[in-house]
């Protein structure tokens, strides 16, 4: 792989950082200061952050917005972009402001459906497919073209980002792959509990190609208790959440919390004894505290600088 974006995240991936990443929801309010307050506690522990785009199918503000707040901060902001809410132009317009005010990082997402969400009768956009707003932001960068063929100036330059789900059942590698073959650089995993089972996949991704060719930074994510990992194992598309987990959690009582940091911990550790992985995506599940904790006690403090 070779450096294509302006991106400060893909440098320290090209010099072998172990990166990590995490992620700042934007309020359900005009109030700028819970995206500043969430950044100023990243900073030091993330490489950069995820500024998220209507979480759940739920209205918040912007992840342009956010992506200022969080570049103002001090933080690399990850500008995450939807195909769910806004047709090719809305898109374009984003993906051109959200460089403007300060984002070098673009992931790139379906979104889930709006009738999961606080606006169930919502209409879906979907103009574009995610793969073809992976093709726009990588045009851009490239040749800096719309999809319309127009040419522009001071075109950005994205590292550009995809989500995948490897424990899914059933599970096919074409998906990826073509995300990688449409322009995507890097790939943030949804949340991991099975490293053995993610490990398996990660060995079939090095036999396609697929680690030389992306940058794979793993999701996990802090279970404040029991019943925070049963929502995951119930609810979350992909996760498998071992009945191991489950059980520590409530033995754990009303230490749950702590405990639920100590597994994270290991989990890391396990996921950087694989080879191949690039770094890890941590997941706060609104509880953003837990977030620098896990990030301190896996001993990934202090986070490098470029060499």
């Amino acid at each position: 792989m070779t450096v294509r974006s302006e991106s400060r995240l893909e440098r320290l991936l090209h010099h072998g950082v172990f990166c990590v990443t995490a992620e700042v929801v934007p309020p359900r309010s005009a109030d700028p200061e819970p995206v500043r307050a969430q950044a100023r506690a990243l900073v030091g522990y993330a490489d950069a952050v995820n500024v998220t785009d209507n979480p759940t199918s739920s209205a918040h503000m912007s992840p342009v917005a956010g992506a200022a707040f969080v570049s103002a901060a001090g933080l690399e902001p990850v500008a995450q972009i939807t195909t769910r809410d806004r047709n090719r132009l809305g898109i374009t317009s984003d993906l051109l402001a959200a460089w403007a005010l300060g984002a070098r990082n673009v992931l790139c997402l379906t979104g889930d459906p709006p009738g999961t969400g606080d606006h169930p009768d919502a209409t879906a956009v979907y103009d574009l497919t995610v793969l073809q707003l992976i093709g726009l932001a990588a045009g851009l960068r490239e040749d800096g073209r719309l999809l319309s063929g127009v040419q522009i100036e001071q075109a950005p330059k994205y590292f550009i980002g995809v989500a995948d789900v490897p424990l899914a059942d059933p599970y096919e590698f074409a998906r990826l792959e073509q995300k990688a073959e449409a322009g995507a650089d890097f790939v943030q995993s949804q949340i991991v509990f099975d490293t053995d089972a993610f490990g398996a996949w990660a060995e079939g991704a090095r036999e396609r190609g697929i680690l030389e060719r992306m940058f794979v930074l793993a999701g996990v994510a802090v279970p404040s208790g029991p019943r925070s990992a049963r929502f995951m194992r119930d609810h979350l598309p992909g996760v498998s959440v071992p009945d191991s987990v489950v059980a520590r959690l409530e033995d754990a009582g009303p230490d749950a919390p702590d405990e639920g940091v100590r597994l994270t911990v290991e989990v890391i550790a396990r996921l950087k004894a694989i080879r191949g992985i690039a770094g890890i995506h941590v997941m706060g599940l609104g509880h953003s505290g837990s977030v620098g904790r896990v990030i301190e006690a896996a001993g990934l403090l202090p986070r490098p600088g470029l060499p």
